[in-house]
């Protein structure tokens, strides 16, 4: 398995969210690209959570993925104030009680994703100085009401605004972010990987 799993949470291949989770992970030298659009896998929760549904192929490779990743990046355009319905699908059936969270006796939540790590790339066509009015809700849901609530513990964001107008140069510096964000995270992964799993020193 991969350090880092990077969702990418657009239906378009052609997307300038594509485009970045595939920069971050090119530059981070031991990540793999999870695209939503690719799975073969029902994304709506049919019976809530009264109902177990079985699990696709797809969805089980995915949450073994999620359980093993030191480093999981959501990258996702901001639509009608939440993520597409592809993402929101994939957490439906794949985070679920009692495997990614679960409440404790006292009620509080417990989540049981063991990465360290998160990173939000969060994309929208609200240009930077409409947040304090218009506000970005998809980022509060993505990065506390899902990554952190199931366990991921240090979980940062990364926002690209103003998309629609932006310039082929801004484009390009957005994509050399992600790449400069994938390769800091790289570099961490392998250090922390080789100090919890040093390399064995050979007898003389």
């Amino acid at each position: 398995m991969s350090a880092a799993l990077v969702i990418d949470g657009h239906p378009d291949a052609r997307s300038l969210t594509a485009a970045l989770a595939r920069r971050y992970a090119g530059a981070h030298g031991d990540a793999r690209v999870l695209a939503l659009r690719d799975l073969d896998f029902d994304p709506i929760l049919r019976f809530g959570y009264r109902e177990r549904m079985t699990l696709e192929p797809d969805l089980v490779e995915a949450r073994e993925a999620l359980h093993a990743a030191r480093t999981i990046v959501v990258a996702t355009p901001l639509w009608w104030g939440s993520v597409p319905a592809l993402l929101k699908g994939f957490f439906d059936r794949s985070l679920l009680p009692r495997q990614e969270y679960r409440y404790r006796p006292s009620g509080l939540p417990e989540g049981l994703l063991d990465a360290p790590h998160g990173r939000l790339m969060l994309l929208a066509d609200t240009p930077w100085f409409l947040t304090p009015f218009t506000g970005l809700p998809a980022q509060t849901h993505v990065a506390r009401g899902t990554m952190r609530f199931c366990g991921i513990r240090d979980v940062r964001t990364t926002r690209m605004l103003g998309v629609k107008d932006a310039s082929p140069a801004r484009v390009e510096a957005w994509l050399d972010r992600a790449a400069r964000l994938g390769a800091a995270d790289g570099a961490r992964d392998a250090r922390e990987r080789t100090a919890t799993h040093p390399v064995p020193v050979p007898a003389a």
